[in-house]
């Protein structure tokens, strides 16, 4: 006989008698045996910043052949975490959308950082640390230092205020649109550098792609760490009081971000 379930709004629901209910629990075993490699954590932190990256780069990135790569990068694929298009005789990976980025970003806050051990490894992880995306929306110490700055100057409150829908649209920012899109407008996400959020959702995604065309900051070449011009430097200190020294600098692992004031 099926059990009922009685409740207040709905009177009787009927529930399966034995198995799993739907919903209930998830399997997370699932997800990280698809991580449970050191080359497909190198994969995923390429791609975090929501480019789509060849496979031959993404092998050349973790140090590992073409034929263990395409292995690599089909366990991630079957796992939801990446997606795959072909161009040409070349096929392009990158993460399968907004949430996955937001879930490894979460993640990373619980793990630790990956050793680094010379000169250029080091910059990297400076230049990580300082500023990058996360998939497409800004972080590091940029992204929470921009975050709490339109918070203490209400343009951000639980979600955005008419204040702050002004002075966005005012940047330039495509207000309306982020207002329009599918995805939450505002929400915020943990930062896994900082340990503090940092603004994502559609207006984060609006106002990251406002940055990289206003040329207020420009992507990196060889990793996911964002530069931030001369022009993004005076916006940042004449709008917000942030001050970003030209190269960011490693200090015990810490990396240069200042207020302006």
């Amino acid at each position: 006989m099926p059990s009922s379930v009685t409740t207040a709004a709905t009177g009787s629901v009927t529930a399966p008698a034995s198995g799993p209910v739907p919903g209930r629990d998830r399997d997370f075993s699932a997800v990280a045996q698809a991580l449970a490699a050191p080359a497909r954590s190198v994969f995923c932190n390429l791609l975090m910043d929501g480019t789509a990256r060849p496979a031959g780069e993404l092998a050349r990135a973790a140090g590992i052949g073409a034929s263990t790569a395409s292995e690599h990068l089909s366990v991630l694929v079957a796992a939801g975490l990446l997606e795959c298009t072909a161009s040409g005789r070349r096929r392009y990976y990158r993460l399968a959308g907004p949430e996955v980025a937001r879930a490894l970003e979460a993640l990373g806050a619980l793990t630790g950082p990956t050793p680094v051990r010379g000169y250029r490894p080091s910059r990297q992880a400076a230049r990580l640390a300082a500023a990058r995306f996360c998939y497409d929306h800004l972080a590091g110490r940029l992204g929470v230092a921009l975050s709490e700055a339109w918070h203490a100057s209400g343009w951000l409150r639980e979600g955005l205020t008419p204040a702050g829908a002004e002075g966005f649209a005012g940047l330039g920012v495509d207000v309306a649109a982020a207002r329009a899109a599918r995805r939450p407008t505002v929400r915020t996400c943990a930062d896994w550098t900082e340990r503090r959020p940092h603004l994502a959702g559609a207006l984060g995604a609006a106002v990251g792609a406002r940055f990289l065309a206003a040329g207020w900051v420009e992507r990196h070449r060889t990793d996911r760490g964002l530069s931030v011009t001369p022009a993004g430097r005076e916006l940042l200190a004449e709008r917000w009081g942030i001050g970003v020294d030209e190269e960011p600098r490693t200090t015990g692992g810490a990396v240069e971000l200042r207020n302006a004031g």
